[in-house]
């Protein structure tokens, strides 16, 4: 893994493109039909998928494609819930996703089952929004199982597909595009390069959800959780953006591994016990000490990179190599903290939780 990225395959750490890939592993079971676990909140949940053009911006990574597009999905607290079970995946991306693993069938992504409907009727008042942007080649839905979650407790959240930065990304027109970023070798300037354009990809998403007549968000309650490089990325965006209060790296090295210049919190750096302890990775240790304000540096007993996304649940549900911890348990955990930390900073509501070692969950360490 490099400063700040990974290219770790989307169920398992090995190479995202299959031009690179290693031999993947063998089933150990037949294939079941797969599942997020349910939301914790007490609101059902919608989403609505977004496409958004930047035409004030070439693609960075494919300039004769044009202006940048993305896509966006959009969980929210529903008024009133639908019928219509949103889709996981689209086949295409289900696809791509499982090509390096031959045993388990390309439709099962397609078919895991979420928990929010596309129908929902939204509310009609401001939100506090969260920004989600996921790991390198990692398609926006690893995230929807935190994201339906953080819905169902009242927050509204939008995760950004950085196009060409993902496996695979559908769009309205059935085109589906791929990772061209992942191809060649990264180095620090390139993964700088992949920062740069998500904090640019996240405010552009961030100024269209404001200028929407509907007035979902609240612009006094924005917050970013990213995932690896998009870890990397949320105290980036926040330097960027002022507009955007309060951020959570899971498991993301940084890049550069000193910041140029003091971050500022809210920060909450949660990670796996192997890589982000104070003797893993060097780039949380320089920065740890550069963060203005409120921090908290978390590592899980257990998990591996995958362990903070989707993939924690849906691996050993078709057979696939897990973490030692379970996956319900690893997600339940990642909701737990990540909840626990919008809501102290963006609802101001007191969370013990955050203050000390919990028994609720003697995986999770405080490092400071």
């Amino acid at each position: 893994m490099t400063i700040g990225v990974t290219t770790a395959a989307l169920l398992i750490t090995a190479p995202a493109d299959a031009r690179t890939a290693a031999e993947p592993p063998r089933l150990t079971e037949l294939p079941r039909l797969t599942e997020l676990p349910r939301p914790t909140g007490g609101h059902p949940v919608g989403l609505s998928t977004l496409q958004l053009v930047d035409v004030g911006r070439v693609d960075p990574w494919v300039p004769e494609s044009g202006p940048r597009r993305l896509m966006v999905s959009l969980w929210y607290p529903a008024a009133k819930p639908g019928v219509k079970r949103a889709p996981y995946v689209t086949r295409q991306e289900s696809e791509l996703v499982l090509k390096p693993y031959p045993d388990v069938p390309p439709d099962t992504l397609a078919n895991t089952r979420t928990h929010a409907t596309t129908d929902a009727v939204p509310p009609r008042r401001p939100l506090p929004l969260v920004l989600v942007s996921p790991g390198f080649s990692f398609p926006r839905a690893t995230m929807t199982s935190l994201a339906e979650d953080l819905a169902s407790r009242g927050y509204l959240v939008a995760a950004v597909e950085h196009t060409y930065e993902s496996v695979a990304t559908t769009f309205p027109d059935g085109r589906t595009t791929t990772c061209e970023a992942c191809v060649g070798r990264m180095t620090e300037e390139k993964g700088a390069a992949v920062a740069r354009s998500r904090v640019s990809d996240l405010s552009f998403v961030l100024d269209q959800l404001l200028a929407r007549k509907d007035r979902l968000v609240d612009p006094a309650r924005i917050g970013v959780v990213g995932f690896s490089i998009g870890g990397n990325t949320a105290p980036q965006l926040m330097a960027a953006d002022r507009r955007v209060r309060a951020g959570v790296n899971l498991d993301g090295s940084y890049n550069p591994k000193q910041p140029p210049q003091d971050m500022r919190g809210p920060l909450l750096m949660m990670g796996t016990e192997s890589n982000h302890t104070p003797a893993g990775d060097e780039s949380w240790s320089t920065w740890w000490p550069r963060v203005q304000g409120w921090k908290r540096w978390l590592s899980v007993a257990g998990t591996d990179h995958a362990a903070f996304t989707d993939y924690a649940v849906l691996r050993p549900q078709v057979g696939l190599p897990a973490p030692a911890i379970e996956g319900e348990r690893a997600a339940g955990i990642t909701r737990a903290y990540v909840g626990a930390f919008l809501d102290r900073h963006l609802r101001q509501r007191r969370e013990p939780l955050l203050e000390r070692p919990s028994d609720r969950f003697p995986e999770v360490r405080f490092w400071g």
